[in-house]
This record gives structure tokens, C-alpha cells and sequence, in this order.
């Protein structure tokens, strides 16, 4: 197959291949052409395939990129994620091939650290179940917990993590964290679960199952409010609605899906969860940040490609 007359750059992530972004024009000023294979929704593995074939850059969302994808990509230099993880990236294969993956750094931390305590909010005011009866005609008020005075256990500080916790410290909060913090001491797991009483998520996940299971949620302290905004394979579903039935956890909040739009609603639909459609890094700032960086990723990785 012979190269294209221009080289191609593949572009997936929602927000960019629906609504577009002015640091777009600069890599089709610089010579490349754009190719969207699933505007506005994540692209399966034939669409990447199809899209890949003769692209020289891949500007990525959240989707897959596994070997096999790769596989069918001979061209592909470098592989730039406009976000922070490479979970989601075979990285041993894109090593083998000699493909650059590059992310976004903390472009994206202030959104999902600000979304983080708006849910932390919204489900210790079950805000969301009080807005919905007032939409069907009901008054049915339910007490709250005010944040000020209690603990808050951070797991993971790093870009997001390290902001949730300013904000937590912001409310009054006492905070804990597991995996330092700047200003806060590193505490180990068991007594940040025994004395939390809002427990966020903002780790990779651990090889070998999810973080929270049976045994994690057994040591939580009872009526905790459980946020993950970072992965959903930290999770364990069936145990955390097992623990909002019998009290162990007092709410659970998310934003994060294995599969996007979520096939298993049984979790979402407990009148305890609140949930978001995955719009941590989804605001005008983040999405500004993280794109500019992406771009400039593939322009540096990406210099003289124009010649072949």
C-alpha cells in the first residue's frame, strides 16, 4: 500500500470529533489531514482499524487501543492521549512497534477534582432524589450532612488528588490520605477507612481485581460516602451495592463506566448512587488545556513527518 499524499492523523475523542477545536487547524496548518472515524461517540476496534491503516498520528479519547489495533497501523509514529491515563493503551505493544504514547498531564485534574467535590455535595444532600420528586410533584425532604468537621480519605494524590484534598481542607474538612499529599501525611489504608467518612478515588487500579471489594468495604467506616471519579475496574459492583442495601456505605458516587453508555444500570439505579456521564475532563477549560497539549504532542513527535 502506498502512503498517502498527505499524512493522515486519526481523531477520536468525543468532544473533538463532534464540536472540533481551533488547536485542530494548527496540525492541518502544519501539513496533516484530520480523519474522524466516529464523530461525536468512542470508535470500535474495525472503525480504528479502518481509520489507522494509513495514519501517521493518533490523537486518542478513552476508546481501547490494543496490539491488535496497532497491528493494523504500520505508519503509526505516535499515539497522543487527551487525557492523563494509558490504562486504556497496550503500551508492551506500542513499545514493539516503536509508537510514541504521550497524555495530557494535569489538563484535565481541576475539572474532575471540582466535579469530585460536586458529587461529594450532591450525595451527602441527596440532591439529585430530592430534584427528581420536586419535578414529579413531591416534597420529601431528606436530612443532610454538613462537610465541615469531618474526614475526608483521600486514596492517590497525585494531580487530582492532591486538589480534591485543598478543596476538602477548603470546607473545613479534617483530611487523610493514602499516597501522600502535599500538606497532608500519608496514612495507612486501614485507619483512613475505619475513620473516613467520604472515601475518593484517585488511584490507578491495582493488578489482580478491584481495590474495593468484600474486604476493603468490610473496614469502612459505616454510612461512608464512596466517590470514584478515576477508574471504574477499582470497583467491585456487586459489593458496593451489596454495602449501600446493608448500610456499610451510606452513598456511592461516579463518573466513570466500564462500558460508555453503562450496559449495567443495576448499581446506578440504587437509590443511594448518583452518577455522572463520564464529564470529569468535560468543561470548557479542560477540554482547552488538554487538547492544546495533545496537539502539541503530536507536532513535536511528529516533526518531519510531512517529508516522509
Amino acid at each position: 500500500m502506498s502512503a498517502p499524499a498527505v499524512p493522515r492523523i486519526a481523531v477520536t475523542p468525543r468532544s473533538l470529533s463532534a464540536d472540533g477545536h481551533p488547536a485542530l487547524a494548527e496540525l492541518e496548518a502544519a501539513g496533516f489531514e484530520l480523519v474522524y472515524p466516529a464523530p461525536g461517540r468512542m470508535p470500535t476496534a474495525d472503525e480504528q482499524r479502518a481509520a489507522l491503516a494509513d495514519c501517521v498520528g493518533y490523537l486518542a479519547g478513552v476508546e481501547p487501543i490494543t496490539g491488535a489495533v496497532m497491528a493494523g497501523a504500520p505508519r503509526l509514529r505516535v499515539i497522543s492521549r487527551n487525557g492523563v491515563g494509558t490504562d486504556a493503551v497496550d503500551l508492551a505493544a506500542a513499545a514493539e512497534r516503536g509508537i510514541t504514547v504521550t497524555t495530557t498531564g494535569d489538563a484535565n485534574a481541576q475539572g474532575v477534582a471540582e466535579l469530585t467535590l460536586a458529587l461529594i455535595l450532591a450525595s451527602g444532600r441527596a440532591i439529585p432524589a430530592q430534584d427528581a420528586a420536586l419535578r414529579h410533584g413531591e416534597w420529601r425532604r431528606r436530612r443532610g450532612r454538613e462537610l465541615a468537621g469531618r474526614t475526608l480519605g483521600v486514596i492517590g494524590c497525585g494531580r487530582i488528588g492532591s486538589r480534591v484534598a485543598a478543596l476538602g481542607r477548603a470546607l473545613g474538612m479534617r483530611v487523610l490520605s493514602h499516597d501522600a499529599a502535599p500538606g497532608v501525611g500519608d496514612t495507612p489504608l486501614p485507619r483512613l477507612l475505619a475513620e473516613s467518612d467520604v472515601l475518593t478515588l484517585h488511584c490507578p487500579p491495582p493488578s489482580g481485581g478491584p481495590l474495593v471489594d468484600t474486604v476493603f468495604l468490610d473496614a469502612v467506616r459505616p454510612g461512608a460516602c464512596l466517590v470514584n471519579t478515576a477508574r471504574a475496574s477499582l470497583i467491585d459492583p456487586r459489593a458496593v451495592r451489596a454495602a449501600l442495601d446493608d448500610g456499610r456505605l451510606g452513598g456511592y458516587a461516579t463518573d466513570v463506566f466500564e462500558v460508555e453508555p453503562p450496559a449495567d444500570r443495576d448499581l446506578l439505579a440504587h437509590p443511594l448512587a448518583v452518577s455522572t456521564p463520564h464529564i470529569g475532563g468535560f468543561t470548557e477549560e479542560s477540554v482547552d488545556r488538554a487538547t492544546r497539549a495533545a496537539v502539541d504532542n503530536l507536532l513535536q513527535a511528529l516533526s518531519g513527518a510531512r517529508d516522509g
